[in-house]
């Protein structure tokens, strides 16, 4: 088993500064001193992931998973390639080996949440989404795609209040006043088509 490379530290910090390509080339670095280092091929997906870039990412954290078939981040951050890329079957299978192997992880609920939702698994989605929530309740990510998950299925009350606690724990969030922005006229607009009917 590969321990953790020096470089490893450096390559998060730039990747957390969003020097993503600085972050490659310094696992790369690692790489060539040692082929077998999974957290290097991790780290290399991730920051292909950051760069949109998901077919090298998806070719990295492969070989990561080829590597170490029980890391969950590799599962993970291919799980969530692969939901970037609307291959939600795909993504589902991936998250739930790592929810398997790092259980109850509010990120990668939330990843696999989202993914059922948008494979066709729209309530056991919202489930495992709440689960998430209830891990990290102040979580902006994970407040946003529940609330994003409740407007579509014209909850739209529930919707609101996430939204609204995401502003609260992130004022500047822009996708949070968008979405409640979203909720206002979807509510007004199926209240009218409900009155229209009767």
């Amino acid at each position: 088993m590969p321990t953790l490379h020096p470089l490893l530290d450096e390559a998060e910090k730039l990747k957390n500064d969003g020097r993503h390509v600085d972050a490659i080339h310094l696992c790369e670095r690692i790489l060539t001193d040692n082929l077998k280092h999974v957290e290097a091929y991790e780290e290399i997906g991730d920051n292909y992931l950051s760069l949109r870039q998901y077919d090298k990412a998806q070719k990295a954290l492969k070989q990561a998973i080829k590597l170490n078939p029980k890391s969950a981040n590799a599962h993970y951050l291919l799980g969530f390639v692969y939901s970037c890329t609307g291959e939600f079957n795909v993504s589902v299978e991936l998250l739930e080996t790592a929810d398997e192997l790092y259980p109850n992880h509010p990120e990668i609920l939330r990843c696999l949440g989202w993914s059922m939702y948008h494979d066709g698994q729209k309530d056991r989605g919202t489930v495992i989404l709440e689960r998430s929530l209830y891990l990290a309740p102040n979580d902006p990510l994970i407040l946003n795609d529940l609330g994003v998950c409740h407007l579509n299925n014209k909850s739209f009350d529930r919707a609101g209040e996430l939204f609204k606690k995401t502003l609260i724990v992130d004022p500047a969030n822009e996708k949070a006043k968008e979405c409640l922005n979203a909720v206002s006229f979807f509510k007004r607009e199926y209240d009218k088509m409900k009155r229209a009917r009767k």
